[in-house]
């Protein structure tokens, strides 16, 4: 047997019912020859893995834009601690561990410069509206490898597709819908400790008696929560669910809405307006691949993708040499 027919088998014999088998997936939009190492479900874990938009997360912003610091997150990080979350509760709850990887991966690869702010202002100025969910099943689909896309399995693209508001067809799916939840309530909390706009005993008791009285224990609290619900009907229990929404609400009004953290999201955003504006009436500065987006799929489609692709220094460097004049100089 190939080591792939070997793993594929391993699949079949622990995983448990409701998982999704690698030798079963619904395939790709364009056939290719199985590999002899790798499941299906690995290969689009390596896919996404190796491809540009991925090594782009780095520079873009989680909560905290351009952080003077080392240690807060970026889309990278938070795309990462979503997979060790994910992979934790799908292991545990022996679901396939790959495709649970897979969609974690490239779940945020459509995120815009400068976190939400950016994406609610390309929803507000483009006329068919801008989500980064969908923004990062078409990165996967029509704007990587040159626009080719990276020809993904069925089961990667809808878990990616439906990691916000929808639920995914399979468990693996669902599974990262609330990693991402988990992942980015805890480490917002940390990061807001260590900018000082908040501490730990800030957090209602009722809550912490809860989820617990540290990023650790919350975590813990609530991947136990969703194993112990068992893989039939991925979910939290009600009593756990009940003290996360009230964690979130406190959290939006103690820091997502808090002026020091989002101080300058009124500029980025006047930023990305600017950049937008430009681009629409200047379509020929695009890049040659988003300027034959433009004649694919519209002009204000091409403009997006041009700049949900940028990383925050990015973006502010086009702003400069756009709108910001350089001094002049005889030599």
């Amino acid at each position: 047997m190939l080591p792939r027919e070997r793993y594929e088998q391993l699949e079949k014999d622990t995983l448990c019912e409701f998982a999704c088998l690698s030798s079963r997936t619904k395939g790709r939009e364009r056939y290719v020859p199985p590999c002899d190492l790798r499941t299906e479900f690995q290969r689009d874990r390596d896919r996404i893995l190796h491809c540009n938009s991925f090594r782009r997360l780095k520079h873009k912003t989680q909560v905290f834009l351009s952080p003077m610091g080392d240690h807060y997150r970026t889309r990278l990080t938070h795309t990462l601690e979503v997979a060790q979350i994910a992979r934790t509760m799908a292991r545990a709850l022996r679901l396939n561990e790959d495709l649970t990887e897979a969609i974690a991966l490239g779940h945020d690869l459509g995120h815009t410069p400068f976190g939400h702010a950016g994406e609610r202002m390309l929803n507000e100025l483009n006329p068919h509206g801008f989500h980064h969910y969908e923004q990062s099943l078409r990165v996967v689909d029509c704007l990587e490898n040159d626009g080719e896309g990276l020809n993904l399995t069925y089961e990667v693209r809808d878990g990616i597709l439906k990691h916000t508001n929808q639920k995914a067809e399979t468990r693996e799916g669902q599974i990262v819908r609330f990693a991402d939840v988990i992942a980015y309530i805890n480490h917002d909390i940390d990061d807001s400790v260590r900018a000082e706009i908040l501490t730990e005993d800030d957090v209602p008791r009722s809550i912490t008696d809860v989820l617990g009285h540290s990023k650790s224990e919350r975590i813990t609290t609530l991947i136990t929560s969703i194993i112990n619900g068992g893989a039939q009907e991925i979910h939290m229990d009600e009593r756990t669910a009940q003290a996360y929404d009230a964690l979130h609400k406190f959290m939006g009004v103690s820091v997502y809405t808090n002026p020091k953290c989002k101080s300058e999201e009124t500029r980025a955003q006047d930023m990305i307006a600017y950049l937008y504006q430009y681009y629409i009436l200047h379509i020929e500065a695009l890049p040659a691949q988003y300027l034959n987006n433009a004649y694919k799929y519209g002009a204000d489609t091409a403009v997006c993708d041009y700049i949900a692709g940028m990383t925050d220094g990015f973006a502010v460097q086009a702003f400069k040499d756009l709108f910001i004049p350089k001094s002049w100089t005889l030599y």
